[in-house]
């Protein structure tokens, strides 16, 4: 069975707004919300967990940077950060990405829960009375 990723479409950089010497950034071709940015490694290795230390702090160097992009271009009202990884989590591009979503007020009914929506029967936390 041939691999749906081959080649591999994070192996080939484009659309870079950012980058140092292990990474680069650019924004998603399918955005979930204005500024919606991916950071990748150059090497292509498809686990985040098997990234160097080098390669994750590289990464969380341009994870700041573009943030501060977006804020200045988007003004945006908070964030989520995100890694899928394997199928099982996700992941359908087996090149290591990191997700940066910019949010703004009222684009979820509910946004309380943040990055636990991706199981919304589990999402929301119980309500303590004060």
């Amino acid at each position: 069975m041939s691999n749906p990723n081959d080649p591999c479409l994070f192996c080939s950089p484009r659309g870079v707004t950012r980058r140092n010497a292990l990474a680069y950034c650019a924004r998603d071709t399918y955005p979930v919300s204005r500024g919606h940015s991916l950071i990748m490694p150059f090497r292509h290795c498809a686990n985040f967990f098997d990234l160097t230390t080098e390669e994750v702090a590289a990464c969380m160097e341009l994870l700041v940077q573009e943030r501060t992009a977006i804020d200045s271009e988007y003004n945006p009202d908070g964030y989520n950060i995100g890694v899928n990884i394997d199928k099982a989590g996700g992941q359908s591009i087996f090149h290591v990405h990191i997700h940066l979503i910019p949010r703004y007020a009222g684009d979820s009914p509910e946004p309380r829960g943040g990055v636990r929506q991706v199981l919304r029967e589990k999402a929301d936390y119980p309500r303590h009375e004060s």
